[in-house]
């Protein structure tokens, strides 16, 4: 296995964080970068990584989070409402990931199938970006919804922020609420997968200082990039995304076909 360098490192947590929250696959990029780039790394590095990326998602949205802790310790009826639909669609998302663990893990390693599902994803973003009326709320069954996408979202090529925010436009839910559901499912759920990764293999053998700048560089490029998503969220922009996948998928696709891979 390759021993990742600090420049690598730094590359890497670039990529992982500017393309964690924005609808374009961030495990989907690093597969396909470290293929092209010779870096080998266990996707166990790009999991752990992750936690830069959280971090960025958590000050972002603290006065959000804040105001739902407090809400939940008073036992404000909202709060509760709205933390049970949070750990609702955990449900299908752990037990989608659990299940299909290997079958994921092993998507790491096949750049091309890789292109071909961020190809994927590019289609169902530009059927979930064509206009609708969307006035809905989030509710259980709709959190159940989101919580699928998200558990099939774990196969790299496929974006979480992408399938979670396109479902719930899908079923009607607010642009805003949309991507702010997304969000906030993702802490609960990114964290227990980058925990438990660690826990079991801490980023197969790679050494601090890499992996501190991989984390710190996720960390500020996924800060970035949130507020952005939320802007063309909410200005029905997602289908840049999806011209982007689909084209960067095609081009891929192609690339590593003819490599062989």
């Amino acid at each position: 296995m390759h021993q990742i360098t600090i420049p690598e490192a730094l590359f890497l947590g670039l990529v992982q964080g500017f393309t964690e929250w924005l609808p374009i696959s961030s495990s989907g990029h690093l597969v396909i970068f470290q293929s092209l780039l010779g870096i080998s790394v266990s996707s166990d590095f790009d999991i752990v990584i992750m936690m830069g990326t959280i971090a960025a998602l958590i000050l972002y949205f603290r006065k959000k989070i804040y105001l739902l802790l407090r809400g939940i310790v008073a036992f404000e009826r909202p709060a509760l409402t709205y933390a049970a639909l949070i750990v609702l669609s955990g449900i299908p998302t752990g037990i989608i990931g659990f299940a299909g663990k290997q079958f994921f893990k092993g998507l790491f390693s096949q750049p091309f199938v890789v292109s071909l599902l961020l190809i994927v994803t590019g289609i169902f973003l530009f059927i979930a970006s064509r206009p609708k009326n969307q006035q809905e709320e989030v509710d259980a069954k709709s959190a159940l919804w989101i919580g699928v996408a998200q558990g099939f979202a774990i196969a790299p090529g496929i974006s979480r922020s992408g399938a979670t925010i396109g479902t719930a436009l899908l079923l009607g839910i607010k642009p805003k609420e949309a991507a702010e559901f997304s969000f906030l499912i993702g802490i609960p759920a990114m964290m227990i997968a980058a925990v438990l990764t660690f826990l079991e293999d801490p980023a197969s053998g790679t050494e601090f200082a890499p992996l501190l700048v991989a984390i710190i560089a996720a960390f500020i490029a996924g800060y970035a990039s949130i507020g952005l998503l939320m802007k063309w969220v909410q200005e029905n922009k997602l289908y840049y995304f999806a011209i982007y996948c689909v084209c960067a998928g095609s081009i891929f696709a192609i690339l590593f076909y003819r490599m062989g891979y």
